[in-house]
This record gives C-alpha cells, structure tokens and sequence, in this order.
C-alpha cells in the first residue's frame, strides 16, 4: 500500500512539480491549493508538504490546527516557504512542524527529507507497554498520553521525546542525540528544534506540579528527566 502524501501550495506549478517527483518515487500524491482545502484533505495522510504563505488560510495556521486535531496531530508535516527568517522557522517549529524547507530547494533534498520522516514514521512498531508516573499515563502502542486523567494532544515527535525522556531517568541526552535519537537524520545542525519540542512540552505538562521540573536542562549538554526524589 503507497504512502499518501498531501502537497500544499498556492503555485499550481510547484504542486505540479512535487506531485510528479513524488509519484515518481511511489508515492499517492493530493493537492491543495489553499489552507481551507488542506484542512478538508489532510485527514489519513502520511505527511504534508505545507506552503506557509496560503490564501484563505495561511500555512501556519493551518499547522496549528491540525496539530490541536487529535486526529491530526500525529501526521508529520514539512513546510515549505520562501520565508527564510530565523522568526519564521522557529514559529513553524512551535506549531508542531517535523522540518523546514526554505525556497528555492533542491528537489534531491526535499525527497531526501520526506524518506527520512516518513521512514521515521514507519519505524513506529507496536508495544504493549505503558508507563505511569506523576499523573502522566503513557500507552506506547497508541501513542496516547494522558495528564490527570485528561487527555494531552501530543504531536508525534513531542511523544517520541518525552517517551524518550521519561523511559531514561537521570540520563541526560545531548541536543545532538536527541535529534538523531527522535528525528532520525541530521537535522543540518540546527537543534533549536529540540528546544521548541521541550519547550512545547513542558507548557503541555503544566497542569502537574512535578513533570515540567522534572524535565531538567543540562547547561552545555541537553536534557534529562530528574529521578524523583522520593523513593
């Protein structure tokens, strides 16, 4: 069964182009070309290409919600813009963007980074284990999350860290690890995003008074979940 791919763009002949490369290299390709009609398409796709700079709704607000849709919040997404401002990438990676492609790139990259998430992805085998602790429940055969009883909308790579994280007690991982670790390539070198996913997650784990301190900042290293201290 091929992997779906969702392309958005506001430029028919830049969905023309991806959808041809991607097709080419087996995958089922839609398109969209407005946020609106990314919104309607994006349900039971596998990745999406997503243009920042999109009529009606513009790309990412179109990232946020679908990464607040429990539905939706798993389905990795690359955007693809012409905005190539520090501002810009950072604010993508906020909303629960996976990568960020600056125009103009080359088409070898951009398919380079679509294998490698998608494969990221794909290496998601079943397990039967949970965790609990603090309040938090994890079932890592659903990647479901719950805070309190209450459900947390997690993005696929929010989960995957904090698994990581809290599965690891008292380790501490670098920034670089962590990347190769959770994102399963070189992310060129830029680690902010291992930042943004941290930050991300403590503001999800706020309603706890123990799990945000609890995912600790090793100054000049990366992070690490504390052991509690009690026994």
């Amino acid at each position: 069964m091929r992997m779906k791919v969702l392309v958005v763009d506001d430029e028919q002949s830049i969905r023309e182009l991806l959808a041809f490369q991607l097709e080419k290299h087996g995958y089922e390709v839609l398109t969209a070309g407005n946020g609106r009609e990314a919104l309607a398409k994006a349900h039971e796709m596998d990745l999406i290409l997503l243009d920042l700079m999109l009529p009606e709704i513009d790309g990412l607000e179109v990232c946020r919600m679908l990464k607040a849709d429990k539905k939706t919040a798993r389905i990795p997404i690359i955007m693809l813009t012409a905005k190539a401002e520090e501002i810009d990438k950072v604010l993508g990676l906020e909303l629960g963007a996976d990568d960020y492609v600056v125009k103009p790139f080359s088409l070898r990259e951009l398919m380079a980074r679509v294998k490698a998430v998608l494969r990221r992805s794909a290496q998601m085998g079943p397990q039967d284990e949970t965790l609990a602790i603090d309040g938090l429940r994890m079932d890592f055969s659903s990647y479901q999350a719950w805070l309190e009883g209450e459900e947390l909308v997690l993005t696929l790579k929010e989960f995957e860290l904090l698994k990581l994280l809290v599965t690891n007690p008292g380790r501490a991982f670098s920034r670089d690890e962590l990347l190769e670790r959770i994102w399963g390539y070189e992310y060129y070198g830029d680690t902010r995003t291992v930042d943004v996913h941290i930050r991300h997650l403590r503001v999800k784990l706020g309603a706890s008074n123990e799990l945000p301190e609890r995912i600790e900042t090793i100054r000049g290293v990366g992070y690490r979940f504390a052991r509690p201290v009690h026994n």
